[in-house]
């Protein structure tokens, strides 16, 4: 199912036939380095966790993270969208994208697209978005997002301390 588009890319739910882009991104040294490690290590994990991430979040709060594609070619290059953390007050921002596909803009086209989406579609007036101590560059899209730094936080998942931004919609 389609949520939003922009002028490039096209955003959908996420599905089990998503597995071998997923499993490429979620197997990502830079994703696990930054975003943590979600346990699937095979094309046959990949269902599991589209079951108890997204649709669990689609189904829990009627939003989740998006397969984010380009819409020319519907090659699926990212993830976007909101997660509802226990531990944060507002919905959180996430976003990760396949390496090739870094350094384009995507991230801050999808980004843009959620937070109207999260404004328009869901009513929020504040979201939240959390990043690891070095992870630089998605502290610098958070920043042209006019997200600011709140504090830092410890993840109650892994124990990692991560950074807090939030911003008002």
């Amino acid at each position: 199912m389609y949520v939003l588009n922009t002028d490039r890319l096209a955003m959908r739910h996420a599905s089990p036939e998503d597995g071998e882009f997923l499993l490429a991104l979620l197997t990502d040294p830079d994703f696990i380095r930054y975003i943590g490690d979600r346990g699937v290590r095979t094309l046959e994990d990949t269902p599991a966790y589209v079951a108890n991430g997204p649709q669990a979040s689609y189904r829990e709060h009627g939003y989740g993270l998006y397969i984010v594609e380009l819409r020319e070619s519907g090659t699926p290059i990212g993830l976007c969208g909101l997660v509802k953390r226990p531990y944060l007050q507002h919905a959180d921002l996430g976003f990760a994208f396949l390496k090739a596909f870094r350094g384009q803009g995507y991230a801050l086209e999808a980004a843009r697209a959620t937070l109207s989406h999260a404004r328009d579609d869901f009513g929020m007036s504040r979201l939240a978005a959390v990043t690891s101590l070095d992870n630089e560059a998605s502290m610098s899209l958070l920043r042209k997002l006019s997200f600011d730094l709140t504090g830092q936080i410890t993840s109650p998942a892994d124990g990692a301390v991560l950074n807090v931004f939030e911003v008002e919609l």
